[in-house]
């Protein structure tokens, strides 16, 4: 085994503001980022404004080819990702790679993913942590394979969730941290120091897309798990029942539990009751307004109850 590091030819793959960190990292370190692969521009926002990916505008910034393929297994794609000949292509927030693309460098494709594999496997793994009320989480970096991250594991970092923490906490807590991982995973596959170990399928958990479903407050749930709920779907896409977004929350000691949700200005903040008990909210978005806190919730309402 050697130990010998030597410098790396890097394709990039990745897209939103979770990624950019490791690419500037790795544009930092002693190897060479050649290329950078993210998404094609898009119109966004009420004016239909063409937007660059936060992975592009990093590259661009620091005069990194940008490949925004349409479709991974187009032939000129792949003939341009070829010839720039890269060692190793690193994943960070990018879509699901064909075995023609992630098999083309000599070192393989690793990936990083925002938790400690096994665990949450899928889309939205920072999410379905904090909603599942986790005291901790972290991040793997993992070799690509066949199926959709099952891949043999390089290094990982623990990070403790802190006590009503959201997931956009978590989230930002984690930016340097994956910065550094993804590094350290290229520096120790440059040397040959570091070794795949294969997951452990038996402790196996799920992270899956956040659609509209699983995203409304679900009143079967206990008083502290529903405030996970609101608290792992905020800053995005933000926990919804009736005209209602739901970003802040906390247990609280009396409940009043109803039949019926309910509003409630109650002891000078605003609780949500509901069968199963009561929570205290303490930021809501009503359609159509600004996000407010409870107590400038209730500021504004004329009765003491309103049903949801």
């Amino acid at each position: 085994m050697s130990s010998e590091t030597r410098n790396l030819r890097i394709v990039y793959m990745g897209t939103p503001e979770f990624a950019v960190p490791p690419l500037e990292a790795l544009h930092s370190s002693s190897h060479e980022v050649v290329g950078v692969v993210t998404v094609a521009d898009k119109p966004a926002g009420r004016g239909r404004k063409i937007r660059e990916s936060a992975v592009k505008q990093c590259a661009v910034s620091h005069n990194i080819p940008v490949l925004q393929p349409i479709k991974l297994k187009d032939p000129a794609f792949l003939s341009e990702l070829s010839s720039l000949q890269a060692d190793l292509f690193v994943v960070v927030a990018f879509r699901m790679l064909p075995k023609e693309v992630w098999t083309m460098p000599t070192l393989g494709t690793f990936n990083l993913h925002g938790s400690l594999l096994p665990a949450y496997r899928g889309a939205a793994p920072i999410h379905w942590a904090v909603i599942r009320g986790e005291k901790k989480t972290g991040l793997t970096t993992f070799m690509l394979d066949e199926q959709i991250d099952t891949g043999q594991i390089l290094l990982q970092k623990e990070y403790e969730i802190p006590q009503g923490a959201t997931t956009g906490n978590v989230h930002d807590a984690l930016l340097p941290i994956g910065a550094q991982l993804v590094v350290e995973t290229v520096h120790g596959l440059a040397s040959d120091t570091l070794k795949p170990t294969p997951q452990d399928h038996q402790r196996v958990s799920h992270a899956p897309k956040l659609h509209a479903e699983n995203t409304q407050l679900n009143f079967d749930l206990e008083p502290h798990a529903l405030v996970q709920l609101i608290l792992g779907l905020n800053p995005f896409p933000g926990a919804h029942y009736g005209s209602f977004k739901f970003l802040k929350a906390e247990t609280c000691l009396e409940q009043r539990p109803t039949e019926e949700p309910e509003l409630e200005s109650f002891n000078k903040s605003l609780r949500l009751n509901y069968a199963k008990g009561s929570i205290q909210i303490t930021e809501i978005k009503p359609q159509g307004k600004r996000l407010m806190s409870g107590k400038d919730f209730i500021n504004g309402i004329k009765d003491s109850n309103m049903k949801l």
